[in-house]
């Protein structure tokens, strides 16, 4: 049984909130968080101050880092170096990511997200401005999360308001959601920023004219590009062989929930 308090004994030696925090989130994720791909019931938690992850599996060997904020997520997430974020989500062994929202003076989880790696591209990474030269450490990039960027369909709760979800759930989201893996970053880009405007029409059933609306939209993200309207054709018909989209006529389309 998942237990959404943090250890309000660990509370009790740290003066800085920030040290606290990351304290009782890390040390909640090690005594309660399962592996959301294969479902083993623990995780292991790297070293400290690990490059690479926070915690892994080890029976699927999948790396996780966690992320955590007090009170509602919002749009971005504060995160460190640029250039080593980057490199992190673009390489090989690019973990997944825990998404946590918590009330600290609760001290309690109210809302948990697994987003598995294949939705985080370059684009997401919003670059911070250069600390000045009178800062300690002059001339350091910083980066936020761009949360908002990230497709509905790989945001999986694993906490929702304040109840766990069925692990049995969890597993079997993860599981349909990989249908949008895309080993290929340029080809992931296109795939989940053309996802995300599908996720923007409000209705279920929509048409080329209405995703056709987002084309400046695509444009912009994608300026090398100068076919934009075939390239959406193109990446509706992924959508739709990934099984995000049903094909009903000539030009039009209707949504499909992977979770």
């Amino acid at each position: 049984m998942m237990n959404l308090y943090f250890d309000r004994t660990l509370a009790e030696k740290y003066t800085s909130r920030s040290q606290m925090a990351r304290v009782l989130t890390e040390t909640w994720a090690k005594a309660n968080m399962y592996c959301p791909r294969c479902g083993y019931p623990q995780l292991t938690r790297f070293q400290n101050n690990c490059k690479v992850a926070d915690f892994f599996c080890n029976e699927c060997k999948n790396e996780y880092e966690l992320k955590s904020r007090n009170g509602d997520i919002g749009h971005k997430i504060m995160d460190g170096a640029y250039d080593t974020f980057v490199q992190r989500i673009t390489s090989a062994n690019n973990p997944d990511f825990f998404v946590m929202s918590y009330d600290l003076s609760e001290l309690r989880v109210n809302n948990l997200w697994v987003v598995p790696k294949y939705f985080f591209t370059p684009s997401i990474v919003e670059k911070r401005k250069k600390l000045s030269s009178e800062a300690r450490r002059a001339g350091w990039i910083g980066c936020n999360i761009l949360f908002d960027e990230v497709p509905e369909q790989g945001k999986i709760y694993v906490v929702r308001n304040g109840v766990p979800v069925n692990v049995d759930d969890v597993v079997e989201s993860v599981k349909k959601s990989s249908q949008l893996e895309t080993a290929n970053l340029d080809a992931r880009g296109w795939l989940l920023d053309t996802l995300n405007c599908v996720n923007k029409i409000s209705k279920e059933v929509f048409s080329l004219k209405e995703i056709y609306q987002f084309e400046n939209e695509l444009k912009a993200r994608h300026p090398e590009n100068k076919n934009i309207q075939a390239k959406i054709r193109q990446q509706l018909q992924i959508l739709r062989d990934k099984g995000c989209l049903e094909f009903l006529e000539r030009g039009v389309y209707r949504k499909k929930a992977l979770h």
